[in-house]
């Protein structure tokens, strides 16, 4: 399969650091002063930190690429010393990853001879990691934490985690509750921005995950609404929803712009499109920003 990376040229890379706030992912940090990618398998190739690089060090390149293979990632790192690995392991432990980390504990256990390292050392480190007795002085302290918070770096939007509710409860709504949807397509790699429906229509832009969260979803924001579905993080040629806003602004003057994201990090991305389809647009329109939780409530509202 053919998908996009990031490359860092390390000649150019100063080690500056400013682009790894700005990976959502959490796959970039500064390692004996030059940015590495510690793990390609959280690499989306959206390039958000590209930006954020002064010295032009950071591209994207598009290229032939089997589904990940641990094995294949430790042949490339295993060279590039002891921290590298270090934190490319916590990177899969954070995320939960055990078969990979077990894979690639294996390839660096059958090629201790080629290491510049001491191996036991690392895997000290690895196996310590995240195990301190802050992260067990609560039983439940996993469910008490608030999901937007970064845990140890990882990336919330791909953390796994269970929604608990309470139980014997019942729906307050009717079971066969009329959907408010009143149009299709919805997707914005398939929806026509002059389509009838989004003439001085109040637009709805929601990530994809939105509707399947909140439960009042149809009722309480898609009524009287047109409706256009994206993610930011997983769907290619996102430029394209770019000209789509600018033409539902200009030229079929939609009224409205609300924009529902989920409060994890990679759903930011919505809101920028939004932002630079108003840049190039020749008029404004007001733009509602919606942060909803993983738990479905809505916790931002606001006129941005």
């Amino acid at each position: 399969m053919k998908r996009d990376i990031l490359k860092i040229d390390e000649e150019l890379c100063n080690g500056c650091g400013q682009c790894v706030p700005n990976c959502h992912e959490g796959a970039l940090q500064v390692i004996d002063g030059k940015v590495r990618l510690v793990s390609e398998l959280m690499c989306d190739g959206l390039g958000a930190c590209i930006g954020h690089c002064p010295e032009g060090a950071i591209t994207i390149e598009s290229r032939e690429a089997e589904p990940y293979d641990e094995v294949s990632v430790m042949e490339q790192m295993k060279d590039k010393g002891k921290n590298t690995i270090i934190a490319h392991l916590k990177h899969l432990k954070d995320h939960g990853e055990t078969g990979f980390l077990h894979e690639g504990v294996t390839y660096l256990k059958d090629h201790r001879t080629e290491l510049n390292f001491n191996l036991d050392e690392v895997l000290s480190v690895v196996h310590n990691h995240g195990n301190s007795p802050q992260s067990h002085s609560h039983p439940h302290a996993h469910h008490q934490s608030q999901p937007h918070t970064h845990e140890r770096g990882g990336c919330p939007g791909a953390k796994t985690m269970i929604i608990e509710k309470p139980s014997g409860t019942n729906s307050s709504t009717p079971s066969d509750q009329p959907s408010e949807l009143r149009q299709w397509p919805v997707q914005m790699h398939l929806v026509n921005p002059n389509a009838p429906y989004f003439r001085g229509a109040d637009l709805l832009l929601a990530a994809d995950c939105v509707a399947f969260s909140m439960g009042g979803f149809h009722s309480n924001h898609l009524r009287g609404k047109s409706l256009a579905i994206a993610c930011p993080k997983l769907d290619h040629g996102t430029e394209t929803y770019i000209e789509k806003l600018t033409t539902m602004i200009d030229m079929a003057k939609v009224n409205t712009i609300t924009v529902m994201m989920m409060e994890v990090p990679c759903c930011g991305g919505l809101l920028q499109m939004v932002r630079t389809a108003m840049g190039n647009a020749s008029r404004k329109v007001p733009v509602k920003k919606i942060i909803v939780g993983i738990n479905g409530e809505v916790l931002q509202e606001e006129w941005v």
